[in-house]
């Protein structure tokens, strides 16, 4: 079975062109698409319906630059073991702890000023880690990019507490 960047016939890279991808994945979409199989079989009609769903999650998952480098790590054989490896560098670990408590007083002080500081600063944080994820991942080394990805797993969790304590104060 073909893997996504193939389906698309992309290389398999981190850096991708993003016009290429929307592309390929109408031109893919438009030889699926159920509408075209009205008057097929139910078999035919079933195929065409479980390649189209392929195609939507093959794109989903190659739009997503967090999701993409998780992918290129599992097809180049690097199980990122994301519910039993969750060591993690001193120094990021650290640094999670400090941003925990500056949210938690952020939200016990009501303070939306802190909440955009805490929300830029992590932004900032996953948009540096994602570019250098990428460089490992286009240089081959999976294993070091599978370490990042697992970093920008905890910072996405991270995140969506930050959205939570924002949709606190707004309610």
């Amino acid at each position: 079975m073909q893997n996504h960047f193939e389906l698309f016939q992309l290389p398999a890279r981190f850096d991708i062109d993003m016009n290429a991808l929307d592309s390929a994945y109408r031109e893919v979409q438009g030889r699926v698409h159920p509408d075209r199989f009205v008057n097929a079989s139910d078999a035919e009609k079933r195929v065409a319906m479980q390649w189209a769903t392929r195609a939507n999650e093959a794109y989903q998952t190659l739009r997503n630059p967090q999701k993409r480098a998780q992918y290129l790590c599992e097809i180049n054989g690097v199980d990122l073991q994301t519910e039993s490896n969750t060591a993690m560098p001193m120094d990021f670990l650290m640094e999670q702890m400090e941003l925990r408590e500056a949210l938690d007083d952020a939200r016990s002080d009501k303070d939306a000023a802190a909440l955009d500081a805490i929300d830029a600063r992590l932004r900032s944080e996953r948009k540096s880690r994602l570019a250098q994820v990428g460089q490992l991942l286009d240089a081959g080394d999976f294993q070091q990019a599978a370490q990042g990805v697992r970093a920008l797993m905890f910072l996405e969790r991270f995140g969506d507490d930050v959205q939570r304590a924002f949709e606190a104060l707004e309610s």
